[in-house]
């Protein structure tokens, strides 16, 4: 394309397990920017897109329907500019990360992650290109090249990375104070000093080693800064802390104020409920196992008062498996199965039969968990479970091991 001038410098995708589901953006070379310090560079101001923030705090609050309209309206009023695309594939993404996963959907994203990356190449090739569209481009390839490398596609997913770095890169430079970006680049950092195998040769022989408190840094900065990342930023650092770094004050403080905000999506309470389990804050847990069960009496409609209860359910089978009450997690994991909804709840299906599966490999009946990891294996729909039972089925899970509370 004419005028995009990338570096040919080829960058990698990261590691998948420990990263939410929805996260947001591709890296880039992490010595871009002079953000060695804790604060980076001050903040220039810029207009921000109210639509926009409007929206990805829909998606948040797991009101697709209504992000969707939001989106479409985005792109009537603006045809011809990437960041409408790209929000509404986030729509699909998001739909997945909720586990929605099935055949259509994902269809759906491929869909939506291609109309993105093409309307936001033609941008680029303009003389008159911002830099939100490089930023949008290389975030498409990005979500793209995640999608590839979910799917174990590492060659695909090696290229569209290499070419979302580019378009970062030519973003950063155009606007080096832009603070979404450090999304990525924290992400990359942090992820790339954790890999191992050839993950960890692939990066060390085409780039670098990676630095995981520079990582922490980028993400706590983009956590406070950004613009359209904030809450992203937020929820990675959230992973980090609770499934990676063993920081549970920290993760406390930001599942709190996650949960807060975005009061119609259970993820962010429940790990704030987890966080209590892992500072053995037993009062506190069980005051978010009551919470989850007020919203449920409190609930508008019978499917959503389900959805609550089910997950009071699986938080309290989390506290079982780390405090060795794997029949207890057992029963309350078959209360959630037999009041299952794969319409409207698909996630409470693979996920609990996850933890089963979990509680005979704690209790070292290896066998008997395989079972459940295969059952997860051939869903049609198994809600992102798939991926995690795939490591499962490599390794076996162990006991205090941070991801019994994923």
């Amino acid at each position: 394309m004419k005028n995009r001038h990338f570096p040919k410098k080829p960058s990698f995708l990261t590691s998948f397990l420990l990263v939410p589901v929805s996260l947001l953006f591709m890296a880039t070379a992490p010595d871009l920017l002079g953000l060695e310090g804790d604060q980076g560079p001050v903040l220039k101001n810029r207009s921000a897109n109210e639509q926009i923030l409007k929206g990805i705090d829909l998606l948040y609050n797991r009101q697709f329907n209504n992000a969707e309209k939001l989106f479409r309206k985005l792109i009537a009023k603006s045809r011809n500019e990437p960041a409408g695309y790209f929000y509404l594939a986030m729509v699909s993404w998001s739909r997945l990360a909720s586990g929605f996963w099935s055949q259509a959907e994902v269809n759906e994203f491929k869909h939506r992650i291609d109309r993105a990356i093409e309307v936001a190449e033609v941008r680029c090739d303009r003389d008159d290109a911002g830099s939100y569209d490089f930023f949008y481009l290389g975030g498409a390839l990005g979500f793209k090249g995640r999608f590839e490398l979910m799917k174990g596609n590492w060659v695909s997913s090696f290229f569209l990375a290499r070419d979302a770095v580019a378009a970062l890169k030519v973003c950063l430079k155009m606007d080096p104070d832009n603070k979404d970006v450090l999304l990525g680049l924290g992400t990359f950092d942090y992820y790339t000093a954790k890999l191992s195998g050839i993950l960890k040769f692939l990066t060390y022989f085409l780039l670098h080693q990676g630095d995981k408190e520079r990582g922490l840094k980028k993400l706590s900065i983009a956590s406070r800064e950004a613009i359209y990342s904030k809450t992203e930023a937020r929820s990675v650092l959230l992973h980090i802390y609770l499934f990676g770094e063993n920081k549970f004050r920290d993760a406390l403080d930001l599942s709190t104020g996650l949960a807060e905000k975005y009061k119609r999506n259970p993820r962010f309470l429940i790990l704030k409920g987890v966080s209590y389990i892992r500072l053995e804050m037993d009062p506190q847990y069980r005051a978010i196992v009551n919470q989850l069960r007020l919203n449920s009496a409190k609930a508008s409609d019978r499917n959503r008062a389900a959805m609550w209860e089910r997950r009071a359910f699986y938080l309290e089978s989390t506290y079982d498996l780390f405090h060795g009450r794997y029949a207890e997690a057992r029963s309350r994991l078959r209360q959630i199965l037999n009041k299952q909804d794969p319409e409207n709840d698909p996630a409470m299906i693979a996920w609990p039969l996850t933890k089963l599966g979990m509680s005979y490999e704690l209790e070292n009946n290896r066998d008997e968990a395989i079972k459940y990891y295969k059952r997860v294996l051939h869903m049609e729909n198994a809600s992102g479970a798939q991926f995690v039972v795939k490591k499962l089925l490599e390794r076996p899970l162990k006991k205090g091991e941070p991801f019994i509370g994923y």
